[in-house]
């Protein structure tokens, strides 16, 4: 049976089960338990190696003690057990100093984690198709990777999940031009499923690791956060089967949480790629972890300011934001100002509508900048359709080969934070950073060498209102607090 069978036919118990009503719960429910599956097989792996290793579980809490027997526990034994003790047993697992690294990835793990299955002989039933999978079998692994994939791409379906996961080939390329190097600290700060992660940890692999002491640099390097429990899970299982043997840097947190000014020097790092959730709101509060001047509860405003303070200088960052950021005023002005005045933000790809779809319609940009210098001229480049398409969807993705054209017209970097051989052509084109100033920070030029094609899409305009309706609701909130604080009163 092929794997792609194995997972179809799991996700087809699950349904039987009354409990596991949903996509996301279906998920959330494999992903735990393919976790604690795929950590079995590395650990007879390690144990092979290693002749004193030591598991951070008791006995009867490994995989294989108590799921890899086909005859063994079923119905409301299999049911009780995982409810009432190995659950438990994992979200309190000891992390003491000097213990196994691992067992903070397991609890870290199973902080938030559910139980979801009623019946605990669909149950059995689910643990024995897991069991056909061989992790240590390097074509097994390769080919879950690639259903994996399908997996992450089912949660946009399940819910408002869509902000969890970024195209394959938007990661790769976006990671493709910062290209981060062997020693070189890389960070996602809103890492959802770990795409951008698993494409620069390839990236590093293929280009610069030939020796296991290279392989245990690089494997130091790679850090996220992720906020929500579902794609933090499966992003630890994403680093696992990508061999990052104790993903211990990924952690379960909302990074905008921690105030900007306790990031010190050791909490800078070299590379940013980044698709942070945009058009959401933070939280009251959150805020106040950022300077006064960039104050906003807009969550990819946030991440942005976030970002240029977590660079080292000299530092590299790309980050999916939306139109709205581009061309939006007050706090966002501010933001872009600090953006062009401590980074030469070099390069900015337009994609078209429908890259995220069906999660949003509004039109997405790539940034790419490096910390330290500032921006002298912005270089633009209008991503098309591929022939014959209107719009991207669900069964036709955007494809890396698409990105070939912007590939070819790159060019290599020079010694004033430019690049050679760049040319304007009909989709691409350049403006100083004195004429962005001068406009007042507004980054959303349009392509000179276009026809005005008319009001444009109602989808993507009734988006982007929305965006400038939600700055004038908080544009408003601050006028009242100021006039209240001004006239002795209470903010209401």
């Amino acid at each position: 049976m092929s794997i792609s069978t194995t997972v179809k036919s799991i996700q087809d118990i699950m349904r039987k089960d009354a409990g596991t009503y949903g996509d996301a719960q279906r998920i959330e429910q494999l992903a735990w338990m393919f976790f604690l599956k795929i950590l079995d097989d590395r650990e007879a792996e390690e144990e092979l190696l290693q002749d004193d290793y030591q598991s951070p579980l008791k006995e009867k809490f490994r995989w294989r003690n108590w799921a890899a027997d086909e005859e063994g526990m079923t119905g409301d034994t299999l049911l009780d057990f995982v409810d009432n003790k190995l659950l438990k047993e994992l979200k309190n697992l000891p992390t003491g100093a000097g213990g196994n690294p691992r067992a903070a990835v397991i609890r870290m793990a199973f902080d938030d984690a559910n139980q979801y299955m009623k019946n605990g002989t669909l149950m059995r039933q689910v643990v024995n198709k897991i069991n056909q999978v061989d992790f240590n079998n390097s074509k097994d692994r390769h080919l879950f990777g690639d259903v994996y994939e399908q997996i992450l791409k089912d949660l946009q379906s399940a819910g408002n999940a869509g902000e969890f996961y970024t195209p394959r080939a938007v990661t790769q390329f976006m990671v493709e031009r910062t290209s981060p190097k062997l020693g070189e600290s890389i960070l996602d700060p809103a890492c959802g499923t770990g795409g951008f992660l698993t494409a620069a940890i390839e990236h590093v692999r293929t280009n610069d690791v030939k020796t296991a002491k290279q392989e245990e640099k690089l494997q130091a390097s790679i850090h996220g956060v992720e906020k929500k429990h579902l794609p933090h899970i499966l992003c630890i299982t994403n680093m696992l089967l990508h061999g990052i043997e104790v993903p211990a840097n990924i952690r379960h947190d909302n990074t905008l949480s921690r105030p900007l000014r306790d990031y010190g020097p050791k909490d800078r790092v070299d590379v940013v790629v980044t698709n942070p959730p945009f058009g959401g709101m933070e939280e009251d509060g959150i805020e106040l972890n950022f300077p006064k001047a960039f104050q906003t509860r807009e969550t990819a405003d946030l991440f942005l300011v976030l970002i240029m303070h977590r660079l080292k200088p000299g530092g590299r960052g790309a980050i999916v934001l939306p139109d709205g950021t581009l061309f939006g005023e007050g706090v966002k002005t501010r933001i872009k100002e600090r953006l062009l005045t401590e980074c030469n933000l070099h390069t900015i790809v337009r994609l078209p509508n429908g890259v995220f779809n069906p999660y949003t319609g509004i039109k997405t940009n790539l940034l790419f900048f490096t910390k330290g210098e500032p921006t002298k001229d912005i270089w633009y480049y209008e991503h098309p359709y591929p022939p014959g398409a209107k719009s991207y969807n669900k069964t036709k993705p955007i494809r890396l080969e698409e990105f070939e054209p912007e590939r070819q017209w790159w060019g290599k970097p020079d010694a004033r934070g430019g690049f050679k051989g760049r040319k304007a052509n009909e989709q691409a084109w350049k403006v100083s950073a004195k004429d962005i100033a001068a406009a007042g920070y507004n980054l959303d030029i349009k392509n000179p060498h276009s026809a005005d094609t008319g009001p444009g899409d109602p989808d993507e305009l009734l988006a982007e209102l929305h965006e400038v309706e939600s700055g004038i609701q908080e544009t408003l909130g601050r006028l009242r607090s100021e006039l209240a604080t001004a006239l002795g009163g209470e903010p209401e």
